[in-house]
């Protein structure tokens, strides 16, 4: 099995992350920027945008998410909510994945045959954006998983970190070191997913 096959297997959502690092977050900016050069992008768009949090940035994300959501769940029921943000938190970094709307709009202003796809070809590259990105730091020996906390944050969340009002929040992915395996996985039969014609 070659690398990149390898890589594809193991990668895996992993919820119970430490602080403990794996490497330099140097090395994680490095990761990161590699993968927003190198995403595919429909028209070459290249929409896609990341903040990476780490350290203090990163808590201060999940205190955010978790305040916001106390605002809407029942008091009785916050729980298990409190323990899902303290479990990201855990971790050693979240990344953000943006698209940037005014890329997708100038593109549809160009061409308005496919203005309709535009939107939907983003969030088909920010899909691929974070992939890259998650199997890598899998590569790096962290563990991650994708959350979607948008658009509940979304203005907290450009406000605290004074980003574009174009940038549209698509995911967030917190990281850190594995402390525990991922649970089995099961697969469905494969021969009824995929067909072959010759």
């Amino acid at each position: 099995m070659t690398n990149f096959y390898s890589a594809v297997e193991a990668r895996r959502s992993m919820y119970a992350i430490s602080k403990e690092q794996t490497v330099s977050d140097e090395r994680i900016q490095e990761v990161v920027e590699f993968a927003v050069k190198h995403a595919p992008t429909a028209f070459n768009s290249q929409s896609g945008r990341a903040v990476v949090l780490l350290g203090e940035q990163h808590d201060e994300l999940w205190d955010l998410t978790k305040d916001t959501l106390r605002e809407i769940v029942p008091a009785d029921r916050f729980g298990p909510t409190e323990e899902k943000m303290a479990m990201f938190k855990a971790g050693h970094g979240t990344v953000l994945f943006f698209e940037d709307e005014a890329v997708v709009k100038g593109l549809q202003d160009s061409f308005p045959t496919y203005a309709d796809n535009f939107p939907l070809w983003s969030m088909q590259s920010s899909g691929m954006l974070q992939y890259i990105v998650w199997t890598a730091l899998e590569q790096e020996g962290f563990g991650a998983t994708l959350q979607h906390y948008n658009p509940l944050i979304d203005e907290k969340v450009r406000t605290k970190w004074n980003l574009p009002e174009n940038w549209k929040l698509m995911s967030q992915m917190p990281f850190g070191k594995p402390v525990a395996p991922a649970g089995d996985k099961e697969f469905q039969p494969i021969n009824e997913r995929v067909k072959v014609f010759k």
